[in-house]
Parts: structure tokens; sequence; C-alpha cells
């Protein structure tokens, strides 16, 4: 499945219903045109007067991850300033190669308009919510990674910036890990069995699946110690499964430790108690 995107409908315009003037605040307050400066044609990058988008930020930050089924609803917030100020603002995200030509995923704002905090008479912030639905939005695994995000402002006076590119947004696949120690209890100086899997979210079947070839660490914290320490890194196999041994030395917990990848987030597994006797 592709999305061939037609400019019209994703970038000159952005949004539009997002950004029209309702006739009566036209009319009381500043004059600020309706369609005209997103008219269907607009190049994908175009600016008029001074307004300056000088922020977005996805998510506060945070990479998006996303699971199987349910859906994630993140935040887009646009700083943007103009002389005479900030009339409204929004965002989408977008996946490929080319805007114009090349658009494999798109996420759009939830709602006609934004909510836009004035920071002072120049710069507001606007906030969009985006909606991921793993189900519809992502139909492959190769949407995991960066996404580009293209922002929009309009000034008060009608001013207003466009641009395709304004930042970068990453979309993860969720991951899960296990850990399980035995036999237990079990006497101390015998070998202890450390089990668990490393899965993570399959867009295409809407299920888990094993994350393989893969770095974990095996971490021990003693009965009564603050932290842990590695004891050493397991690679998962061809299913995601981890396995390795200790020698058991005293009561404590272990547990497996996932840095992440780009398109996978870091994870670590509910500690598994042992009881040396």
């Amino acid at each position: 499945m592709r999305i061939r995107a037609t400019v019209a409908a994703l970038t000159g315009t952005l949004a539009l219903s997002a950004l029209v003037v309702p006739a009566a605040q036209a009319a009381d307050g500043p004059s600020v045109p309706n369609f005209a400066p997103f008219k269907a044609n607009a190049p994908v990058d175009e600016a008029v007067g001074d307004t300056e988008i000088t922020k977005v930020a996805v998510n506060g930050g945070k990479n998006i991850v996303v699971g199987t089924t349910e859906k994630k609803k993140f935040t887009v917030a646009i700083t943007a300033t103009d002389l005479e100020g900030i009339y409204d603002a929004d965002a989408f995200l977008w996946h490929g190669s080319d805007i114009e030509n090349d658009i494999d995923g798109l996420l759009f704002s939830d709602e006609d308009g934004a909510t836009c905090k004035v920071v002072d008479a120049t710069t507001s912030t606007c906030t969009v919510n985006v909606t991921v639905d793993p189900t519809l939005d992502l139909y492959s695994n190769i949407l995991a990674g960066k996404w580009k995000v293209s922002a929009n402002a309009i000034g008060n006076d009608g001013d207003y910036v466009t641009k395709d590119t304004f930042g970068y947004a990453s979309m993860q696949r969720n991951a899960r890990l296990t850990t399980n120690a035995s036999p237990e209890p079990i006497k101390k100086g015998k070998t202890l069995t450390v089990t668990g899997a490393l899965t993570r979210a399959n867009w295409e079947t809407s299920k888990y699946a094993g994350y393989t070839k893969q770095s974990v660490k095996l971490q021990y914290k003693k009965k009564g110690a603050t932290s842990y320490s590695t004891l050493k890194t397991v690679t998962s196999d061809y299913k995601g499964n981890l396995k390795t041994t200790v020698t058991a030395s005293a009561d404590g917990y272990y547990r497996y430790v996932f840095a992440g990848t780009s398109t996978t987030p870091a994870v670590t597994s509910t500690s598994d108690f042992v009881d040396v006797n």
C-alpha cells in the first residue's frame, strides 16, 4: 500500500478548516483573510509577511511508542511569532521521501483549530492533538522510525508561513520483555537458569513477535541492596527468546534490560526474586 498525496490536499492548504477565520471574528477583529493565503496551488514552503515558526515540539519531545491495537494520542505544540500576534497554527506528520510525490504515512491533527496560549504580544504557542491508530495508520513496519513534521502558522494581520518539514518525530514499535529464573528456591553454588523473551509490536499482523539478534543485559540486585549490577549480555535468538545461566550466590532479584533501538523503545522486565538457601 502506498499513499500518493496531492499537495493541494496536504501541504499548501495544511488543514484549511483549522485556519479559516469565522465571518464574525473577521468582522470584529483583525483583518484576517480566509482561504486566500492557503490556495490549492501554494508552494510547499511559503511565507508572506513577518510570521515565523520558531519551535515545534512533538509529544513533549518524547518518542511516540505505539502497540498493536490501542490508539495513541499525542500533542504537537507550534510556537510562532508575528508583530501583530498569532491567530492560529496547525501541523501534521508525514513519512516518505518527498512530500509532493512520495508519502507513505500521514497523520493529521484531530480538531479544526489549535488551542493557542499567548506568550507575549508577538508570540503564541498553539497546540493540536494527533491520534495514531496502529490498525489503520501503521499498516507496515517500515513506518517505524523518523517522521517529518509539517507546520503552519497565521498572524492576526493575515501574514502566514508554511513549512513542509520543521523538525522530526520518532515513531516506535512498542516492546515487551520478560524474565524467569529457575529453579527456585535453589541452593547456594548451584546453577540458576534465567530465561526471558524480547518481543515488539508487528504492525502488519497486529501481534507481538520476537525481536531477534538483540543484545539484552542480565542484571542482579542482592536482597537489601539499592541498585542492580550487570552480570552479562545475552543475545535474543530467532524467536526473541533469551537464555543463560549464573551461579546462585545469595537471595536477590534478576531482570533483563534492553537499551532500545531507533525503531523500538528501551524496556526493562519485571524482576524475578530467587530464594537461595
